[in-house]
């Protein structure tokens, strides 16, 4: 018996969200749109009272449950946004909830669900993944007799998510080039692709997944249901191994084309968005825009207008810290290298002088070997032509240069551990090493006023610099200086005028530096 076909289109315009959803504005992201010379649209359902678009379907769902179902209690599995809607339609219908979570959901999820569900939730934790989770739910639902609300797989949750469509057509009735969603199961690309190609069949809806978690583009070239062994889980929202058999369906038949978004392509968006709306996107919520401006470049669009889905918001806050640092390497405006400079006084200072006045983001140095030392530099660029044009320069001057912008081991390892202890070619000489921290101004010649004033025979033995994005820089200096000059050291500081402590019989310095 062939299946009747599912009208999306009526599913969608009678859909019952807004009861408990908003219909969210669309607005202008006017520095990236400046940037990118493309009117750039974000359909803000990071502003949802769950902040997260997941309530549509889920209230759609629940709400249509007969009154007998709703008694019982529904179940649910979620990374985290869909439990949230559940649990707060839960609150609105009167009824109750089991939650089935990953154990690796945020915090902030979890605590966000107890929030929204006041009492009728509860909460169980459980594998790693939605999949793991999902087969929990399974087995609870059968040995409690719950209703399951699926988070994307189910016609009444895609149509609720179609409302987004729905709205984004009626909130800009002029040309639109592409809709960018964020794909974990599939649901909410599934139902704005429904309604968009229904209504506009010119507008372009642009599917984006991240090269972990992307198992609906590999189902989608498969041409079957691909389950994924594993899931990244930095944007969890999207983690997701075996997308629906219905969203696989639409996805496959309505969706033009996916973008694949790295990590820090999610960051700089996040970045991106926080510089337009002073909000800050989860990963998943960032997809959209990330996947936006890749397509733009890569079919070099202008004048055209692009919306981007920001799908949730749900981010930790000590997330923020990596989020902060990945996203200017995403962005193109940071370049990490690796320096190969002789050990030998002076090398250091011409390296410096090499930079000359462009931003330094991280300086990391550590007296090596007898031969040559090892420097870890951040430089703030403009694109990667820049990195390479840096990177030729310091070649030409005889200092031997690598690229880290593109090692992921750099980027999340090396970049914090460049350091050690200092060896000494010869043991029998003292060392003489004084580590003090100070407190740069964040302005250009800070770092050459403070070499000009030092005195040459003084050698730099150790520096780390990281920008904060204060209005200091903070750097920790090691410098040999024998004890005959400890009266010409303390002149140098009080003229050199810099904020400084000194370190040097900190034990963290004896065990580490």
């Amino acid at each position: 018996m062939t299946r009747k076909p599912i009208d999306y289109l009526q599913r969608i315009l009678t859909a019952n969200v807004y009861d408990v959803a908003h219909e969210t504005p669309l607005d202008p992201a006017h520095n990236l749109s400046r940037r990118l010379h493309n009117t750039v649209l974000l359909k803000r359902e990071d502003q949802q009272p769950v902040f997260s678009f997941k309530l549509r379907g889920a209230y759609n769902k629940m709400s249509r449950l007969s009154e007998d179902e709703r008694k019982r209690g529904v179940i649910c599995a979620s990374a985290g946004n869909h439990a949230q809607g559940v649990a707060l339609a839960a609150r609105k219908l009167g009824c109750r909830a089991v939650i089935v979570m990953p154990s690796t959901t945020p915090k902030v999820k979890i605590d966000a669900v107890r929030s929204f569900g006041a009492g009728s939730v509860e909460i169980v934790l459980e594998g790693e993944s939605y999949s793991d989770a999902a087969a929990h739910a399974a087995q609870l639902q059968t040995e409690r007799g719950l209703s399951f609300v699926h988070p994307f797989d189910d016609p009444d949750v895609i149509a609720g998510q179609g409302t987004i469509g729905m709205e984004v057509l009626r909130q800009h009735p002029g040309p639109i080039h592409a809709v960018f969603c964020a794909v974990g199961g599939g649901g909410l690309i599934s139902g704005v692709a429904s309604y968009v190609k229904a209504v506009r069949p010119e507008v372009r809806v642009i599917g984006v997944q991240t090269p972990d978690s992307d198992a609906m583009l590999r189902s989608v070239r498969a041409g079957r249901r691909i389950e994924l062994a594993e899931v990244g889980l930095f944007a969890d929202g999207t983690a997701v191994k075996r997308v629906g058999e219905e969203t696989f369906r639409i996805a496959r038949e309505l969706v033009d084309d996916y973008v694949v978004v790295d990590t820090d392509a999610v960051c700089a968006a996040i970045k991106d968005v926080f510089e337009d709306t002073r909000s800050v996107l989860e990963p998943s919520g960032a997809m959209a825009v990330a996947a936006l401006k890749a397509y733009a470049a890569e079919h070099k669009l202008k004048a055209q207008t692009l919306v981007a889905i920001t799908c949730g918001a749900n981010m930790n806050f000590d997330r923020l810290r990596f989020v902060a640092e990945r996203a200017e390497v995403g962005e193109a405006r940071e370049a990490l290298f690796a320096v190969s400079i002789p050990e030998q006084p002076g090398s250091f200072r011409k390296l410096c002088e090499l930079i000359g006045q462009r931003a330094v983001t991280e300086f990391n140095y550590r007296l090596g070997d007898a031969e040559r030392a090892q420097v870890f530099v951040g430089i703030a660029i403009s694109s990667r032509d820049d990195a390479r044009r840096i990177a030729s320069h310091l070649e030409r001057a005889g200092f031997s240069t690598l690229d880290l912008s593109d090692d992921e081991l750099a980027k999340q390892h090396v970049r914090h551990l460049a350091g050690g202890r200092a060896p000494h070619a010869d043991e029998s000489v003292p060392l003489h090493e004084r580590i003090l921290r100070f407190e740069f101004p964040e302005r250009p010649g800070a770092l050459m006023r403070f070499l000009d004033r030092l005195k040459p025979d003084w050698n730099i033995s150790l520096f780390h610099y990281r920008n904060q994005g204060g209005d200091s820089g903070r750097v920790l200096v090691g410098i040999q200086v024998p004890p005959s000059d400890r009266k010409r050291f303390a002149e140098f500081l009080d003229a050199l005028g810099y904020s400084h402590v000194e370190e040097t019989a900190n034990p963290a310095v004896r065990l580490f530096l």
